[in-house]
């Protein structure tokens, strides 16, 4: 990290540090999306414009704020302008539904929720009146604006709870993970430290703003003075577009980022998908070595990947100058600050300034650290020899489908009351373009018709479970294998069987 990175990234509070680098670069652009350009001095601007405009709806430092909002500038600008008000705010990925959405705002007790309207076929706003929503407003073209004279002063510390994020995990509702401005701050600052990228490189913005990758990435920007584009919608080809015309240098996400791009890459071999690009990097899914090789041989580029959670944004993360083993077989090293500690049972436990306050449930909170202060994650693994981290199963019973936890109980659950279904297990399968993919497995009661995955989905999407959580595999078996003892079910005979076949 240089020297003007590793002094922003002392920053007290997210808008310390975008009020320092627009001191510093104000003209420079920090987003790009389509033919509209936001510099470091324009975020700042008009951040405190719609902060004021904010305040005189009515929200105040402390304030709980929802918003629910796609990949947009006007997204990053709100969302600044909320830090500038000291509120707290709890962002909702734009394709959760119902269950999750209504649950996110009863447990943070919103008293505000940005909504885009109509966006992709789907009306968030309906959803919202539905949902009893307070304070419902529309932040996609037009954002309320003020005149900041009005403002109170910034906050002044950055230690306390200002973002409540929401992942699925091992349960059936979604667990509130509470951060500070500080934690994502840090978090941001490891994941540059790790990648070495300079004020010449363009990087990319490919998953939900909402996603805690979001402040994560704009963090890095913040810190090393570098735009990234931001794209509402990705799909390849279509956004090869984007990429090719802003000379992105960084790009990916996940596995499956890296997938779609080696697919284009297959297309015209020998010719640059991206001649700009020179660094895929990501994380958030596992990543088989295969992939890794396929894409150094292939696109002719590096590929870094690390290891993250909503809980914890940043742990380790791959740098472009380690071995291709490492990079192929681990998920890199820690940065410094942040401690890993592998239990006796083998399980990855954390502590350091980028790691949660805990969860809105004190109980969950209690569950989640240990003694010395560290959190469980669940996850298993071991470190080697030269630091490098390397995960080797869950503890966790939760599907990683594109970066994005899916909690197989959940679908449980709701399967659990089908007609046709006696019992089921859902298990994730490896998938080399979404690193797992879901597969339910049914054992249907004596007399129940034939069940097939279109009927399954479309009973699941009734009751109102998210798109992106849907089985994308249905095996019917005659009996669940079980243990002799409390009977439950053996998932690992099953993903054994499945994966083999």
């Amino acid at each position: 990290m240089n020297q003007t990175a590793h002094e922003l990234s002392a920053s007290r509070t997210l808008w310390d540090l975008l009020a320092r680098r627009a001191a510093l670069t104000p003209d420079g652009p920090v987003l790009l999306q389509d033919d509209r350009v936001l510099t470091f001095g324009g975020l700042q601007d008009r951040a405190e414009r719609v902060a004021a405009g904010l305040y005189g709806m009515g929200v105040r430092p402390g304030t709980v704020v929802a918003w629910q909002l796609p990949t947009r500038l006007e997204t990053a600008v709100l969302s600044f302008a909320l830090a500038r008000l000291g509120a707290v705010q709890s962002p909702v990925i734009p394709f959760y539904r119902d269950r999750e959405v209504g649950f996110a705002l009863r447990e943070s007790r919103a008293e505000f929720f940005a909504v885009p309207g109509v966006w992709r076929g789907f009306d968030h706003g309906e959803m919202a009146r539905r949902l009893g929503a307070k304070g419902v407003f529309e932040a996609y073209d037009d954002l309320p604006e003020g005149d900041p004279r009005v403002l109170p002063a910034p906050p002044a510390e950055g230690t306390s709870v200002r973002w409540i994020y929401w992942t699925s995990g091992t349960t059936s509702d979604p667990k509130g993970v509470l951060h500070t401005d500080r934690s994502l701050i840090a978090g941001g600052s490891c994941l540059a430290h790790a990648l070495r990228l300079t004020a010449e490189d363009v990087g990319s913005m490919a998953f939900p703003y909402a996603h805690i990758a979001g402040p994560d990435y704009t963090v890095m920007l913040l810190l090393y003075g570098f735009p990234a584009v931001m794209f509402e919608q990705f799909a390849l080809p279509d956004a090869l577009d984007g990429y090719r015309r802003h000379g992105v240098t960084v790009a990916g996400g996940s596995t499956a980022f890296y997938s779609m791009f080696l697919t284009e890459q297959r297309r015209r071999p020998g010719v640059p998908v991206i001649p700009s690009l020179r660094l895929l990097a990501g994380g958030g899914a596992p990543k088989p070595p295969e992939v890794y090789h396929a894409v150094v041989r292939e696109m002719g580029v590096q590929l870094t990947h690390g290891y993250g959670m909503t809980e914890v944004p940043m742990i380790t993360m791959g740098a472009p100058d380690d071995t291709a083993e490492n990079l192929a077989t681990t998920e890199g090293r820690p940065p410094e600050g942040m401690e890993i500690r592998i239990a006796g049972d083998g399980e990855v436990r954390l502590r350091g300034e980028a790691v949660c306050q805990g969860y809105l449930d004190p109980a969950q909170t209690a569950e989640a650290f240990d003694d010395d202060g560290f959190l469980r994650t669940g996850d298993l693994g071991r470190l080697t020899g030269s630091g490098h981290l390397v995960l080797t199963g869950r503890l966790k019973d939760v599907i990683i489908r594109k970066g994005e936890n899916v909690s197989a109980k959940e679908i449980e659950d709701l399967l659990a009351a089908h007609p046709d279904v006696g019992d089921v297990a859902v298990i994730g399968l490896p998938d080399a373009e979404r690193g797992e993919r879901v597969c339910a497995v049914v054992e249907q009661p004596a007399g129940a018709g034939e069940l097939t995955l279109e009927a399954v989905t479309a009973y699941l999407r009734a009751q109102g479970l998210s798109p992106h959580k849907l089985p994308e595999r249905l095996e019917v078996v005659d009996a669940l294998p079980r243990n002799e003892t409390l009977r439950k079910i053996l998932k690992y005979k099953l993903r054994e069987r499945f994966s083999a076949a």
